[in-house]
C-alpha cells in the first residue's frame, strides 16, 4: 500500500467516478484502475461496488476512507515541514474563510502574515462554514475561520474549534445619507420599516436575520434579495437601502455607517478550526498565531466585538 494508491482511492470516493478521478489526478484511467485493484488485493477486500455509471463505497471502503484522508494529510504536512527545514521552499498555507471574514479579519491577517513571511504560498478558499468543515475533513484545507458549529465532520475525523471572538450584527447604511436613526440602537420593528438589502439564502446571516424577524412576528419584504456580500455593501454605499452585517465588515469602510441592533441583539461567534489529528506544518502554525493575534487586535478596536481569547 502506497500514497499514490490511497490518493487514487480517495479521489474515486470523492467523485464517485473513475474517469473523472483519473482526469483530476492527470492519470490514465487504466493506471488508476490498476492502482485500486492492487490496493484491494493487498487489503484483501473490495473497496467499491462497481455498477454501470455508478460507484459506491463498500463497508471496507467506508472504513478506509477517513484513515486514508488522514494519512494523505499527514504526508503533505511532513513534506511541507521538511521542505521548510531544508530550505527548499518556504511552505504553503491553505486557509478557508466565510465571505464576511474574507473582507475583514482575513484581509488583515494575510497582510500581517505576508509582510513577515513573503515566501510562503497562500491559498484562500471562500465558502460557507459547512463547506469549509467538509474541506478540512478531507484534507483540502489546513485551517479555516468558521462562524457556525452545525457543520460536523464525517465519522472518524476530529476537528478542533478555537473560539476567537463574538461580534454583533449591526445595521449598515450609506455614510452619504442621513442616519437611519438618531438613537444609539435600532430595534427589529424599526429595522423592518427600512428598505432592506437581503443576502442570498445560502448565507447564515440571512437565516439568522429571517429567524429573528419571525420570532418578533415580523415579515418585512426586502427591497432587494439574493445578493452576495460585495454587491450588498456596494448597494448600501450608494444609498439603495440598509443591510444587517457583522460588525467586522465596517473595518476600513468609511462610506458606511452603522447602528447597533437591540431587542434582540444578534451575535455570531468566529472560531478557528483545524483537524485535531494532523500535525500542522511550520507555516500553518505561524498563520494560526497571526490570526489569533489579529482577532484580539480587531476586538480591541470595536466595542461591538468581544475577544474570546484568554
Amino acid at each position: 500500500m502506497n500514497l499514490e494508491q490511497l490518493r487514487g482511492f480517495v479521489e474515486v470516493a470523492r467523485l464517485g467516478h473513475f474517469t473523472r478521478a483519473s482526469e483530476h489526478l492527470h492519470l490514465a484511467q487504466p493506471s488508476l484502475s490498476r492502482q485500486i485493484s492492487t490496493l484491494e488485493r493487498e487489503l484483501g477486500a473490495e473497496l467499491f461496488h462497481r455498477a454501470r455509471g455508478h460507484i459506491a463505497l463498500t463497508a471496507a471502503g467506508e472504513t478506509l476512507l477517513p484513515r486514508a484522508q488522514r494519512m494523505l494529510a499527514e504526508a503533505e504536512a511532513i513534506r511541507e515541514e521538511m521542505g521548510e527545514l531544508a530550505g527548499l521552499r518556504r511552505g504553503r498555507v491553505r486557509l478557508g474563510a466565510t465571505p464576511t471574514l474574507c473582507i475583514s479579519l482575513v484581509a488583515e491577517a494575510i497582510s500581517v502574515f505576508h509582510a513577515a513571511h513573503p515566501g510562503v504560498e497562500l491559498q484562500l478558499t471562500e465558502a460557507g462554514s459547512r463547506t469549509l468543515v467538509e474541506q478540512l475533513a478531507v484534507g483540502a484545507l489546513d485551517i479555516a475561520l468558521v462562524t457556525a458549529s452545525e457543520g460536523q465532520p464525517p465519522a472518524g475525523v476530529s476537528l478542533t474549534r478555537m473560539p476567537l471572538l463574538t461580534e454583533e450584527l449591526v445595521v449598515v447604511s450609506s455614510a452619504a445619507e442621513p442616519p437611519v436613526t438618531t438613537a444609539p440602537s435600532l430595534d427589529l420593528p424599526g429595522l423592518a420599516s427600512l428598505p432592506l438589502i437581503a443576502f442570498d439564502e445560502s448565507y447564515e446571516l440571512r437565516a439568522t436575520t429571517d429567524a429573528a424577524f419571525r420570532s418578533a412576528g415580523l415579515a418585512p419584504v426586502p427591497l432587494l434579495a439574493g445578493a452576495e456580500m460585495d454587491a450588498v455593501l456596494r448597494f448600501v454605499e450608494r444609498g439603495l437601502g440598509v443591510a444587517v452585517v457583522p460588525a467586522m465588515v465596517l473595518l476600513d469602510r468609511p462610506a458606511l455607517r452603522s447602528v447597533r441592533l437591540s431587542h434582540p441583539m444578534m451575535t455570531r461567534t468566529v472560531s478557528l478550526a483545524h483537524r485535531s489529528d494532523v500535525t500542522p506544518a511550520i507555516a500553518v502554525a505561524a498563520m494560526r498565531r497571526v490570526i489569533v493575534s489579529t482577532a484580539a487586535e480587531v476586538a480591541r478596536r470595536d466595542p461591538a466585538i468581544t475577544s474570546l481569547i484568554d
